[in-house]
């Protein structure tokens, strides 16, 4: 479609018009008549494309779908904010958990209360090593178009001890030995009473 030419008495209205409007950039002068009537400046040759393959790139196999990335990396990738040697004797199993929660069989809403509640008592009986217990999950997803999460208290647990109120009180998540629990349990160490 080509453009047409605007006759003067459009040019004047719209001089008019363009006249009650608040210049954006008040430095710049332009010719009204000159940018309407000007013919679009054509871009540059396009340059041609590259002979290509079909499914040279593609993926020859289907990712599972899950809604946040692994867990146990995100766990394991978090900076170390207790004593090392501390931590190594903990990953290892040696120590004990002074007190422990299990949240088996419970759903969203049941266990963020009783985990803040679990974990400000602690803090406050100035116990410094627990244990909480989520499961590892159960494999529901059936492979429809929305993707279920494998171990929902699995993946919660960690952001909900990463954000008030209890992130005033935790110094460190960890992924639990095998002997208490394994990937079905993390370690949480306080931090001490002020």
């Amino acid at each position: 479609m080509s453009r047409r030419k605007l006759h003067k008495d459009e040019l004047e209205l719209w001089g008019q018009v363009a006249g009650t409007a608040v210049p954006m950039h008040p430095k710049k002068k332009v010719n009204i008549a000159e940018r309407v009537n000007s013919k679009p400046q054509r871009s540059r040759q396009a340059e041609p494309v590259a002979q290509f393959e079909v499914g040279v790139l593609g993926q020859t196999y289907q990712p599972a779908h899950d809604i946040a990335p692994d867990i146990r990396a995100a766990v394991r990738a978090a900076p170390l904010q207790m004593d090392h040697k501390k931590h190594a004797n903990m990953k290892r199993g040696k120590i004990k958990p002074e007190a422990k929660i299990d949240l088996h069989g419970l759903t969203m809403a049941e266990a963020h209360p009783r985990l803040n509640a679990f974990i400000m008592r602690a803090y406050t009986q100035q116990k410094r090593l627990i244990l909480v217990v989520t499961g590892k999950g159960k494999e529901r997803d059936n492979g429809g178009p929305i993707p279920v999460r494998f171990g929902v208290l699995r993946h919660q647990v960690p952001h909900w001890l990463s954000i008030p109120p209890l992130a005033q009180v935790v110094m460190q998540v960890s992924e639990a030995h095998l002997r208490h629990g394994g990937g079905g349990a993390y370690y949480v160490y306080l931090r001490r009473q002020r």
